[in-house]
């Protein structure tokens, strides 16, 4: 009876430790109206409009200065993978879309005259006129090859800094660098032979052509998988949303339950200077405890702290909600509190269970001095999922995944579950 009681007691305390995170670090919009025309909910003063849709699976995106919008679809659709939206007649919707490029990717940004994008392998630039449209005929000039893909976290998201460098997340192709990946009680390798070559951030030249892994700088190490990528000009640094580990309570059933799994561990925001560690597979963050843990496969067992000399998080989410998506708002448009803040995307989760899943919105944290001003986020933008049962379900119907400012300082999300881009403009006082 002893036993079963104590057991007890551990899912109960996990179940209130998920509560009391969510209360505590999540602060709702105290205004946030009912659904507007574009089935978003958001606070008052701001209203979305849908600029495109169906278009395939729209990841992250690029605006022109005269607001044309790039799109990087995920896989190739009628031969071409990086879409060109453009609207005729002003009235807010994309009326002419053309395509080029024969690869599909996530990676996207304009920067020095250049659209960069990216393949799940490479890096690619296009010389841009002076509205920033792709030279008609124009081949892009390949600026990083042969990064390694093995389908899984395969994706190379980009981000440039103003001294001429582009950074390339390449993602661990793994959970947690077991012997056996994903597989109960197998442990982890010593050292990870991963971190050689991925789960980490890669800093290249922006402007030489054929560059490989000899060319570049392993930038900052300990990385998961990295989508949400962004340099913040405000203090002039990197930082990146991580996409936390899998499965504790699957693989070791021991030491977790399922309860604690659906919320473990933290997905991160890091502030990253070269030279970096997150720790990751050798530890995680877990952000009831506000405390590093060494990962389960390298000897923890939930509690004990891990001995790795890693960074700790500027700001920490429930766990398996995938942020897709990082952006810092440097417009005018918005009121002032959003001025420098983080925008961060949130795909939504699958291995949530029996927890309802959770996520498919944007949140917004606002900075100061390059820092979050507060342990504190807040959903801004709401019921991409179509309805609450849809998204406690996970079968959301539309999924966040890339954002980008216009020139105008409104806010555009691409979808990449129908291909749906939203524009997010404020018009209040």
């Amino acid at each position: 009876m002893k036993k079963t009681t104590t057991k007890i007691a551990v899912i109960t305390a996990a179940i209130a430790g998920a509560t009391l995170f969510f209360a505590a670090k999540t602060v709702p919009i105290k205004s946030k109206k009912a659904a507007d025309e574009a089935g978003l909910k958001l606070p008052t003063g701001f209203s979305a409009s849908i600029v495109a849709d169906n278009l395939g699976q729209a990841r992250h995106i690029a605006i022109t200065n005269s607001g044309d919008i790039y799109v990087k679809l995920a896989r190739v659709k009628n031969g071409k993978g990086i879409l060109m939206l453009h609207d005729k007649n002003g009235d807010g919707k994309a009326d002419d879309i053309t395509g080029f490029g024969d690869y599909g990717g996530t990676g996207m940004i304009i920067k020095n005259g250049y659209l960069y994008a990216s393949s799940n392998e490479n890096v690619y630039r296009y010389k841009l006129d002076n509205r920033q449209h792709v030279i008609n005929g124009t081949k892009p000039e390949e600026i990083v090859k042969g990064l390694i893909n093995r389908h899984e976290h395969e994706t190379k998201s980009v981000t440039l800094d103003n001294e001429g460098n582009i950074y390339v997340n390449i993602g661990a192709y793994s959970n947690s660098c077991q012997e056996h990946d994903r597989q109960k009680g197998s442990m982890g390798m010593q050292p990870c032979p991963i971190l050689d070559s991925a789960g980490g951030i890669w800093q290249f030249k922006a402007d030489k052509l054929n560059q490989t892994y000899g060319d570049g700088t392993r930038y900052a190490t300990g990385l998961r998988n990295v989508v949400g990528l962004d340099w913040n000009q405000q203090d002039n640094q990197l930082f990146v949303m991580q996409h936390g580990r899998d499965q504790l309570h699957d693989i070791f059933p021991d030491l977790y339950t399922v309860q604690q799994s659906a919320v473990l561990p933290a997905e991160c925001l890091y502030a990253i200077k070269k030279g970096d560690n997150a720790g990751w597979p050798y530890l995680y963050y877990d952000p009831m405890q506000k405390k590093k843990i060494m990962m389960p496969e390298y000897g923890g067992d939930g509690k004990k702290e891990a001995a790795v000399n890693a960074i700790t998080p500027a700001i920490a989410f429930p766990g398996h909600l995938a942020p897709d998506g990082l952006l810092f708002y440097t417009g005018n448009k918005f009121p002032a509190r959003y001025k420098n803040g983080a925008f961060i995307a949130f795909h939504g989760s699958w291995n949530r269970a029996p927890e309802p899943q959770a996520g498919y919105f944007v949140v917004f944290v606002p900075f100061e001095n390059g820092k979050p001003a507060t342990d504190k986020w807040e959903v801004f933008a709401d019921n991409f999922a179509g309805s609450a049962d849809k998204a406690q379900s996970g079968r959301a119907d539309h999924r966040p995944c890339g954002l980008a400012q216009g020139p105008d300082g409104s806010l555009y999300v691409s979808d990449d579950s129908k291909g749906t881009i939203y524009k997010i403009s404020y018009n209040g006082k």
